[in-house]
């Protein structure tokens, strides 16, 4: 099962390599397939790729159910 995940850049560094929190970890993802993301900007990421932009709604509400899910399977 493939999943991608919301998480809103921190920095972007000259190489299209995004600083991304996901809420409580930080991880480096490629901005290659959309080179014109900005800190501050929410993206969904899949394989270490950030593949689309989000607005911060979407994302915040696609992360909520994520965690519901999460719990549930607990």
């Amino acid at each position: 099962m493939c999943l991608a995940v919301p998480g809103k850049i921190i920095a972007v560094d000259g190489e299209l390599t995004a600083e991304v929190d996901y809420g409580h970890l930080r991880t480096k993802a490629s901005l290659q397939l959309i080179p014109e993301a900005r800190p501050g900007q929410w993206v969904l990421v899949h394989a270490g790729f950030a593949v689309q932009l989000l607005d911060e709604s979407e994302a915040l509400e696609t992360l909520a159910l994520l965690r519901e899910l999460c719990k549930d399977a607990e």
